[in-house]
C-alpha cells in the first residue's frame, strides 16, 4: 500500500507540486531548516527511508545501476551543501539582527594562512584520496560498456549523459529547438550575466540569507526544482520509451500510455469555434501569439508594483528588466509543464513552417 501510494505520488504533477511546496516551506521557515537539530533529523529520516527503499528488488535494480550509482552520491553532496548554505546563512543573520558581524568577519576566522604549505598539502591529500577512491570505485563497479554500435538496434530507453537528462526531460515539454537550444542559451547567458546584474555587495565573503532573500531563492529554485528534480525524473523514473514509472513499478516495455496533445490554436478554432484552422498562419496562431505576448508583458506591472521601486534604484533600468526577462524565461517551464498535464497543450503557438513552436 505504501510503495503503491509512494508510485503515485511520484508522477511528475504531483511530486513537482509537493517538491515546490516544500521549497516555499522551507525558505519561508528557515528559522527552522536553518538549524542542526533539523539538519541532523533530516539526514536520520532520509538514510531510514532510502534504507528501506533498497530493499525493494525493483528499486534497488535501478540505482544501482553502473551509471546511476554517481547520480546518488552527487545527490547526497547537493543537497547537504544547499542545507548547510543555508544553516550558515541563517546562523550569521541571527548574528547581525543581534548587532554583530558575520561570523567569517569575527577575528578568529580572519585569520590568513600561507598557500605553501597549508593550501598545497590540503590539495594533495584530496587528490591522494580522490585518486583512491576512484580505485575502489574501479574494482567493485564495472564501467557500464556496452556492444559495439548497431545501426539497427537502439537501446529503450534511450537516455543521454545525466547532465543531459533534465534537457532530455524539459523534450517532453518543449520544441527540440526550444529545449535543446533557446533555453539552454538562455541558461548559459543568464548564469554569466548574474554577476554583471547583482551588484548588490551584501554576502560577499560570508553566507547569508535575509540579506539576498530574492537572489537565493530564484537560483535555488531554478537549479534543484528546474534542473536538479528533471534529472531525477529523467535518471530514476524513466523508463522504455520514455514513459513515466514510479520507483517501485517495474519497467515494462508493453507498458503504452495513450496522450492526445493538442496545440493551443486547435483548442480555439476547432473545439471551441467549431471550425477548421484557418489557412493564414498568423491568424491561426494569434490566440497562441496574444497569450505570449501577455504573458511576456502582463507580468511587469506586477513584477514593478512588487519590487519595482527598490529594484530599479539599486539596480538601474537595464539590469532590472533583464533580470525580469531572465525570471519570466524560467517560469515558461513550470507553467508549460502543468498546461501539458492539465489540458495537454502541446505548443502555444505551432508554426512548423518558420521551424517555430513554443
Amino acid at each position: 500500500m505504501i510503495k503503491e501510494a509512494i508510485n503515485y505520488l511520484s508522477d511528475p504533477l504531483y511530486s513537482f507540486t509537493g517538491l515546490m511546496i516544500l521549497f516555499y516551506l522551507s525558505l519561508k521557515r528557515i528559522d527552522i531548516v536553518g538549524t542542526k537539530k533539523f539538519g541532523i533529523g533530516l539526514l536520520v529520516f532520509t538514510l531510514v527511508t532510502f534504507g528501506w527503499m533498497v530493499a525493494d528488488p525493483i528499486f534497488f535494480s535501478i540505482i544501482s545501476l553502473p551509471d546511476n550509482i554517481p547520480i546518488i552520491i552527487l545527490n547526497a553532496l547537493v543537497f547537504w551543501s544547499t542545507w548547510f548554505a543555508l544553516y550558515k546563512g541563517h546562523q550569521n543573520d541571527l548574528r547581525i539582527e543581534a548587532g554583530g558581524s558575520p561570523l567569517e568577519g569575527t577575528p578568529e576566522n580572519r585569520e590568513k594562512v600561507w598557500a605553501w604549505p597549508n593550501l598545497v598539502y590540503t590539495e594533495l591529500f584530496c587528490g591522494i584520496i580522490c585518486t583512491v577512491f576512484l580505485i575502489v570505485w574501479a574494482i567493485f563497479f564495472k564501467a557500464p560498456l556496452e556492444e559495439p554500435a548497431n545501426p539497427t538496434w537502439a537501446p529503450n530507453p534511450a537516455k543521454a549523459p545525466w547532465y543531459f537528462l533534465g534537457l532530455q526531460e524539459m523534450l517532453v515539454y518543449f520544441d527540440p529547438w526550444m529545449a535543446g537550444v533557446v533555453l539552454p542559451g538562455i541558461i548559459i547567458v543568464g548564469l554569466i550575466a548574474i554577476p554583471f546584474i547583482d551588484i548588490n555587495p551584501k554576502g560577499n565573503g560570508y553566507f547569508t540569507f535575509k540579506e539576498r532573500k530574492f537572489a537565493i531563492t530564484s537560483f535555488l529554485f531554478g537549479w534543484l526544482i528546474l534542473w536538479v528534480y528533471l534529472i531525477q525524473v529523467g535518471t530514476f523514473l524513466r523508463g522504455p520509451n520514455w514513459t513515466f514509472y514510479g520507483p517501485f513499478e517495474f519497467w515494462d516495455f508493453h507498458k503504452v500510455v495513450a496522450e492526445n496533445n493538442i496545440n493551443l490554436s486547435e483548442i480555439f478554432w476547432i473545439k471551441l469555434f467549431n471550425t477548421g484552422l484557418p489557412k493564414n498562419i498568423f491568424v491561426r496562431e494569434i490566440f497562441g501569439i496574444i497569450a505570449t505576448l501577455a504573458y511576456l508583458v502582463g507580468f511587469i506591472p506586477l513584477i514593478n508594483k512588487k519590487w519595482g521601486k527598490s529594484y530599479l534604484e539599486r539596480m538601474g533600468t537595464i539590469r532590472y528588466y533583464l533580470m525580469i526577462f531572465l525570471v519570466l524565461s524560467m517560469m515558461s517551464l513550470p507553467i508549460k509543464m502543468y498546461l501539458r498535464w492539465f489540458i495537454n497543450l502541446k505548443y502555444i503557438i505551432a508554426m512548423p513552417e518558420f521551424e517555430f513552436n513554443l
